[in-house]
C-alpha cells in the first residue's frame, strides 16, 4: 500500500518530451539541419549547457557507481565517484567522456523510489554536467571491455541548494562511426543527500541486527556421559568461521550502535560444538566430523560475548518459530502453543548462561512483519508484548503527510512496532556487486534524510531487515549505518526505547485483516501436518519419559527439536522440514522400543499350579522404572494368573539388563489359553507392543495319579529292603572285625611279653580324614552358578516351573 508523505515527483511535460525526440530526429538527418528550427528553450534550460542527445533508450554503455565518499557530504567535503564503462555494444565508442550531473532535488520517498527503479535509463533528465574539468576522457572504448573510472569533486563545485536529496548521475558521453556526433551513451543515477548543518530535531533510529540460521542440530546425542550431540550438517562451522556469514555478522556488528535480535537455538547450537560433535555418515577418524571445529566455535563465541556487552540484546523464542504459520495452521493442533510458551521460557535462560547478558524477551517478529489478527493474538500467547511489523502490511495513518513514529498501540496492552518498509528492505538482492552495494547506500541514506525532511516532530523509526543476511548483504548494512550515525539528522536508539516512545496519535492501529495477509507468505507455511507431526512427536515422548530413572537426558534434546521443527528458517523448504520432523518422531521411535518385552514361544502346563516367567529387557543407557507388568489370560476359566483373569507386578530395571518376572497360574480344564503379556506406565496408558503366546494345559486324570503312587510305593519298598539287607551285612562284618581284634590283641600281649619295649613303638591307629580330590560329593554341597538368562525367545515346548 502507499506510505504516507509520498508526493507525485515531477516529470517532463510533453511538450518537452517532444523537444528532445524531435531533436534527436533532427541530429540524425544533417540534411535537415539548416532548414528547421527547434522549439525555443526555457529559461532554465537556457541558462545552463544542453545535455547530449541520448542514442536509444536503454543506452549501449554501461556505466556503474562503484563507490561514492563520502555518502552524505558536508562542507567543505570532496565527493569522490568510481567505477567503470562498459561498451556493451558492437561499435567502437570515440571521443567518450565520463561526467557528472545533478539533478533535481527529490523531496518525496517515491520519487527515490522511481529514479532507484530507472537508474540506468538514459532517457530520465538529467542535469547540467559539472564543470569539464571534473570528468574523465578515453579515446576509445573497445565493445566488451571495461574501463575504470574516478572523478573527485569539491562539494562547493556542485552548487547544492537546500536540504534535500540530489539526484546525481554519472553520465558517459561519445560517438560511433554510425552516429558521429557527441551523445549520451550510458547513465547511472544514484543519491547524493545533502544536510551540512546539525538539524534541530534528529530522528531516533533503531536498526536490528539479527543473528539468526537455519537448524542444525538433531534430536539424537551420543550414549555417553556428555551426550555428545549430533549435527545433520556442519553448515554451522562455515557460517562461523572467519569470512563467514555468522563471523562477519559480529565482527561488524560490534562498532554500530544496534539492537542485536538472537535466535538462542544459534548460541546453543554453537555452544554444542565446542566440546564435541558428531555427523551421520561421515567417517569417524575425519576430525571436522567429531568436533574438530572447537576451536571455532569457542572463538566465535567470545567475540559475540565481546560485542553485545552494553549492547540490548533481544532473544526470539528457541529456534525462531514461525509465528504465521503457528497461527494459520498450528492453532487447531492440541499443543501446538505450548511449543511456543517453552521456547519463549528458555530463550532468556539459554542467552544469559552463554553471553552472560540480561535479554529480553517482550518482542515478537513475524516472518517479513507481515501480520494479522490472528497472528498478533498468537504472538502475544507467549508473553509478547511487542510485535514487530512493517509498514507495507501495517495501515501508516490517514491523511498523514509524514511517516508516524514506529509504536501503535493495538489494543488489549499489545503495541506493534512498525519498522519502516523501505529502509528495511533497501538491503534485499544481490550485494556482492560493488555497484548495487553503493546504490542501497545512497538510497538507505535518501530515505532516511527524506523522511527525516518531512515533519519537526520528534519520531522513532525502527529498520527490521532480512532474518539472515549473507555477508555482503551485512557489509553493506554496516556501511549504511556507520554513514547513518555520522549524519546531522538521525541518532541511534534501542528498541526497547523505540518501543516505548510516544506514539502519533493521528497513526493508524488497526490491525490488517487476514484477507490482507501476502499471498506469497501463505503459500510458504508450515502445513496442518507438520504440526500433528510436531503433536505426535510430543505424545509419544510424554509417554516416554515417565519411565525413565533421568528424564532430562530425552526431555531436553527432544523438546529443542521439536522447537526447531516449526523455525521460520523451514520457509521455502518444506521437503527438508518434513525430513527433519521425522527424523526426531523415528528416532524416538527407536529409543522407546529399546524397553520392550521378549517374545515368548508356546508353552505346556502340565499340573494344575505352575510359574510362567515373562522377560522384559532394557536396551537404554539409563535405567527404567514406574512400569507394570501385566500378564491376562483370555480364557480364565481353563487358566487364571493368580487366582485372577490377570496379575500385574511393577517393573525396574537398570541400563542395559533384562528382568524375568514369574506368575502364578492355575489349570482348571485342559486345552489351549491364550496369555496376553502387555507393559503399562502407571498412569494405566500401554507401553509398547504386547507379546501374545499360547500355554497348553495337561490335566492329571486319577489312572495316572495310581500308576504313580503303585511306582513311588515299589521304591520305597526296595528302598525298605536294601536298608535292612546293608544292615545286616554291616553287623556280620563288626563282628568279624571284633573277633579278629581279639585274636590279634592276644598275639600282642603274648608278644609283648616277650618284648616289653615293642609295645611302647606301635602307633596308635586312628581314622583320618578322606582330603582326596576325588572324593565323593556331598549333597549338602553348593550348586554351580547358573549361565546368564538368554534374552532371545524361549524354545519350543517350554516347561515352566512347578
Amino acid at each position: 500500500m502507499a506510505e504516507a508523505a509520498d508526493f507525485q515527483g515531477t516529470s517532463p511535460s510533453p511538450a518537452r518530451r517532444w523537444l528532445r525526440r524531435t531533436g534527436a530526429v533532427l541530429a540524425g538527418t544533417p540534411l535537415l539541419t539548416g532548414l528547421l528550427q527547434l522549439p525555443a528553450a526555457s529559461p532554465a534550460e537556457a541558462a545552463a549547457p544542453a545535455a547530449p542527445r541520448a542514442a536509444s533508450d536503454d543506452g549501449s554503455v554501461a556505466v556503474s557507481v562503484d563507490s561514492l565518499t563520502p555518502g552524505a557530504p558536508a562542507e567543505g567535503d570532496t565527493v569522490t565517484v568510481s567505477g567503470t564503462v562498459t561498451n556493451k555494444g558492437k561499435k567502437t565508442v570515440t571521443d567518450a567522456s565520463v561526467g557528472l550531473r545533478v539533478g533535481s532535488l527529490l523531496d518525496t520517498r517515491s520519487s527515490i523510489d522511481t529514479v532507484a527503479k530507472n537508474s540506468d535509463d538514459i532517457g530520465s533528465p538529467v542535469g547540467a554536467e559539472i564543470d569539464d574539468k571534473y570528468t574523465e576522457k578515453f579515446t576509445k572504448l573497445t565493445p566488451g571491455v571495461s574501463q575504470p573510472y574516478t572523478i573527485s569533486v569539491p562539494a562547493d563545485e556542485l552548487d547544492l541548494g537546500q536540504d534535500g536529496v540530489y539526484d546525481l548521475s554519472v553520465t558517459l558521453t561519445g560517438e560511433t562511426s554510425d552516429q558521429p556526433w557527441e551523445q549520451t551513451l550510458g547513465v547511472r543515477h544514484t543519491f547524493l543527500p545533502w544536510q551540512p548543518d546539525e538539524a534541530d530535531t534528529k530522528t531516533k533510529t533503531t536498526f536490528m541486527w539479527p543473528l539468526i540460521s537455519t537448524v542444525h542440530m538433531t534430536a539424537e546425542t551420543g550414549s555417553d556421559e556428555e551426550q555428545t550431540p549430533v549435527f545433520h550438517d556442519d553448515e554451522l562451522a562455515e557460517e562461523i568461521s572467519p569470512g563467514g556469514r555468522l563471523d562477519r555478522m559480529v565482527a561488524l556488528g560490534k562498532d554500530l550502535d544496534v539492537t542485536w535480535v538472537i535466535d538462542p537455538d544459534l548460541l546453543a547450537s554453537v555452544e554444542a560444538m565446542t566440546t564435541r560433535y558428531e555427523i551421520p555418515g561421515e567417517n569417524a577418524d575425519d576430525k571436522n566430523a567429531v568436533g574438530g571445529h572447537q576451536a571455532v566455535a569457542k572463538r566465535w563465541l567470545t567475540e559475540v560475548q565481546k560485542a553485545v556487552a552494553d549492547k540490548e540484546v533481544v532473544a526470539l523464542p528457541f529456534g525462531d518459530p514461525d509465528l504465521a504459520s503457528l497461527a494459520h495452521h498450528g492453532t487447531s493442533v492440541t499443543g501446538s502453543l505450548r511449543h511456543l510458551k517453552e521456547a519463549t521460557d528458555v530463550a532468556a535462560g539459554t542467552v544469559e548462561s552463554i553471553l552472560h547478558v540480561t535479554a529480553s524477551t517482550d518482542f515478537a517478529w513475524p516472518v517479513e512483519g507481515a501480520v494479522d489478527p490472528s497472528i498478533i493474538k498468537v504472538s502475544t500467547s507467549a508473553g509478547a508484548d511487542k510485535v514487530i511489523t512493517r509498514g507495507d502490511t501495517f495501515e501508516g495513518g490517514r491523511d498523514l503527510t509524514y511517516t508516524p513514529t514506529a509504536p501503535r498501540p493495538i489494543g488489549g496492552g499489545t503495541t506493534a512496532v512498525v519498522a519502516d518498509a523501505r529502509l528495511s528492505t533497501v538491503f534485499d538482492g544481490d550485494m556482492t556487486r560493488a555497484s548495487a552495494s553503493t546504490q542501497a547506500v545512497q538510497r538507505f541514506l535518501a530515505q532516511s534524510l527524506t523522511l527525516a525532511l518531512q515533519t519537526d516532530r520528534p519520531r522513532s523509526v525502527v529498520i527490521a531487515p532480512q532474518r539472515t543476511p549473507s555477508a555482503a548483504q551485512a557489509q553493506t548494512m554496516a556501511e549504511a549505518i556507520g554513514a547513518l550515525q555520522d549524519s546531522t539528522w538521525s541518532q541511534p536508539q534501542d528498541l526497547t526505547a523505540a518501543a516505548k516512545s510516544k506514539p502519533d496519535p493521528d497513526a493508524g492501529t488497526e490491525v490488517p485483516p487476514a484477507s490482507a495477509y501476502p499471498k506469497s507468505l501463505r503459500k510458504q507455511e508450515l502445513p496442518r501436518s507438520a504440526f500433528e507431526q510436531i503433536a505426535r512427536t510430543q505424545e509419544k515422548l510424554d509417554r516416554f519419559k515417565v519411565i525413565l530413572s533421568n528424564p532430562s537426558r530425552v526431555v531436553t534434546p527432544f523438546g529443542r527439536a521439536l522447537n526447531r521443527g516449526m523455525a521460520a528458517s523451514w520457509r521455502g523448504r518444506p521437503a527438508e522440514a518434513a525430513i527433519y520432523r521425522s527424523g526426531v518422531e523415528t528416532y524416538l521411535d527407536t529409543l522407546s522400543s529399546q524397553v520392550r518385552l521378549i517374545e515368548k514361544s508356546d508353552t505346556k502346563l502340565s499340573g494344575r499350579s505352575a510359574t510362567i516367567p515373562v522377560t522384559v529387557q532394557n536396551n537404554l543407557v539409563q535405567g527404567v522404572e514406574h512400569l507394570v507388568l501385566r500378564l491376562t489370560s483370555t480364557n480364565p476359566t481353563r487358566l487364571e494368573i493368580d487366582g485372577n483373569a490377570y496379575e500385574e507386578q511393577p517393573i525396574a530395571v537398570s541400563g542395559g539388563h533384562s528382568q524375568s518376572v514369574k506368575f502364578t497360574t492355575n489349570a482348571n480344564a485342559n486345552g489351549r489359553a491364550t496369555v496376553v503379556a502387555q507393559l503399562y506406565t502407571q498412569d494405566g496408558r500401554p507401553y509398547g507392543q504386547p507379546v501374545t503366546f499360547d500355554v497348553k494345559v495337561t490335566e492329571i486324570t486319577a489312572t495316572v495319579m495310581l500308576v504313580i503312587g503303585g511306582g513311588v510305593l515299589l521304591l520305597v519298598l526296595a528302598g525298605f529292603r536294601m536298608y535292612t539287607q546293608r544292615k545286616r551285612a554291616a553287623a556280620r562284618q563288626a563282628e568279624e572285625r571284633e573277633q579278629e581284634n581279639a585274636a590279634d590283641a592276644a598275639d600282642a600281649d603274648a608278644g609283648d611279653a616277650k618284648n616289653p619295649e615293642a609295645s611302647e613303638r606301635r602307633p596308635t591307629q586312628e581314622s583320618a580324614p578322606d582330603t582326596r580330590e576325588d572324593a565323593p560329593e556331598q549333597p549338602s554341597d553348593p550348586a554351580p552358578d547358573t549361565a546368564p538368562e538368554s534374552a532371545d525367545p524361549s524354545g519350543t515346548g517350554e516347561r515352566v516351573d512347578r
